[in-house]
């Protein structure tokens, strides 16, 4: 750049341009004249020192450098927006709307606790939950019917829609059982749970490809007494001595407590990922903002 300032109203009078197709259009849109326009485009051409369209025909086509600078601007003007919406969503003494889509695969634990440094923040939150599959809580969320989608897959190995993966952290995996069952599989480990019942999670998630992976590798050739979507119904399961039960390592106190279960062993080499799925590309939401910064911090900090 040639100034040390970039003139932004210039860069939006750029912009509009481009979004509209035509000069034409963007007076419409900015309520100004041709002539202004094509000054200010002239002025910013000239501020960065390199041409950004060159026209053919009636057409504007943009050079290379063109097309970077509008690649800055529409990020640039997307974050003041969402800069606008934040503020203007500041509540005087209201609730905040915290709208969380909870996948049936995330084990509700992991949902409760990623979602209680929320009830402590500042301001008032009202969190609504909806829960469903991942792929109907994105198309939700691509509709803004949610403000995010927690899950253990990021966004781009499941759906087509834009959105963006923000990571809140990892853990271990581990296998609990009750105390009978912990038992009489103990020993020479992993061999000694050759024939012993498993209760796994879905096929299409990822804790399964994980006990799935371990399973081969081991060559376990477990019973599977079930496979349920339903993390919480599977961990009541496991309660009554039906099988064991593969679980996230960060929530190992609450289940040791909670169901009375043991945990036999932890599954090498498996690795949970969890993440905050939002159609933006910088965390706004005060709430969100502030799940994520205490899953990072104390939830999955220690691995």
């Amino acid at each position: 750049m040639h100034n040390d300032w970039l003139n932004y109203h210039h860069l939006l009078y750029f912009y509009t341009v481009v979004k509209e197709g035509s000069i034409t259009r963007a007076c419409d849109v900015l309520h100004l004249t041709q002539p202004t326009i094509s000054g200010q485009l002239r002025k910013l051409e000239k501020a960065l020192g390199a041409k950004l369209y060159r026209r053919v025909g009636r057409e504007l086509v943009l050079t290379d450098v063109g097309r970077m600078v509008f690649r800055y601007a529409e990020e640039i003007f997307s974050i003041g927006r969402e800069l606008m919406e934040t503020v203007r969503e500041r509540p005087g003494g209201r609730p905040v709307r915290l709208r969380v889509g909870i996948p049936d695969v995330l084990p509700k634990l992991i949902a409760f606790r990623l979602l209680e440094p929320a009830l402590n923040t500042s301001d008032p939150v009202q969190i609504i939950c909806r829960e469903g599959s991942l792929e109907q809580l994105l198309a939700q969320l691509a509709i803004h019917e949610l403000d995010v989608v927690f899950s253990d897959s990021p966004i781009g190995s499941v759906a087509s829609i834009r959105g963006f993966n923000h990571s809140l952290g990892q853990c271990g995996l581990g296998l609990f059982g009750t105390k009978q069952l912990c038992q009489k599989h103990q020993g020479d480990l992993p061999q000694s749970m050759l024939g012993a019942p498993f209760l796994l999670p879905a096929p299409h998630t990822a804790m399964r490809r994980s006990m799935d992976q371990w399973i081969h590798e081991c060559e376990l050739q477990p019973r599977i007494v079930g496979e349920l979507d339903d993390t919480a119904l599977a961990k009541v399961f496991a309660e009554a001595g039906v099988g064991f039960v593969p679980a996230p390592l960060a929530i190992q106190k609450e289940i040791e407590k909670q169901f009375g279960l043991q945990l036999l062993l932890e599954v090498p080499n498996a690795t949970e990922h969890f993440y905050a799925i939002t159609v933006e590309r910088r965390l706004r939401h005060p709430a969100v903002v502030a799940i994520s910064e205490a899953a990072k911090a104390s939830l999955f900090g220690d691995d």
